[in-house]
């Protein structure tokens, strides 16, 4: 008897699969696999085992589950990475001899599961002099409330553009 496997992309729930089959060999007339119990589950980005035991065969209502030389099969539960992408803001100014910074972002493809929240990107550029630059993000943090889940998403960073045009005089 092998437990079911499945995947899916993180969302923040449990994957579980209560499925299974008979993979090998054949059940006497009249027998009928009543149960299997299966267990197992899988949250975060990975893979864990989807176990089946305890299964219990019938001849109509009677347990006949003695007469078999069960073997159990472990399926597999795998959770993948959900894809993010953060873009950083774009900003431009005027010049004034200051250095033209923003440290905002956003998220702009891909959501993030119930729970969890974007709890901090680095966000880096300076434009001082006329002309434009990269306003570049990184370093994301995600949480669920005290956990760190970053490394449950694929995230693509998208630089913003710092620009300083000149001033009339």
């Amino acid at each position: 008897i092998t437990a079911d496997s499945n995947s899916k992309v993180y969302d923040g729930t449990a994957l579980t699969d209560s499925g299974y089959s008979i993979t090998a060999g054949t059940l006497a007339p009249g027998d009928t696999l009543d149960s299997v119990t299966v267990t197992g589950s899988q949250t975060d980005v990975g893979s864990s085992p989807n176990v089946p035991s305890a299964a219990v065969i019938k001849d109509g209502t009677v347990d006949v589950t003695a007469n078999y030389d069960i073997t159990y099969v472990n399926g597999t539960l795998t959770v993948t990475k959900t894809a993010l992408e953060i873009t950083a803001d774009s900003n431009s100014k005027v010049y004034d001899g200051t250095a033209l910074t923003d440290s905002g972002y956003s998220i702009t493809a891909g959501t993030l599961a119930p729970g969890d929240t974007l709890d901090s990107v680095t966000v880096t550029g300076s434009q001082t002099d006329v002309g434009s630059s990269p306003n570049v993000p990184s370093a994301a943090v995600i949480k669920d409330g005290t956990v760190d889940v970053t490394d449950n998403y694929d995230i693509t960073y998208v630089n913003g553009t710092l620009t300083v045009t000149k001033r009339a005089l």
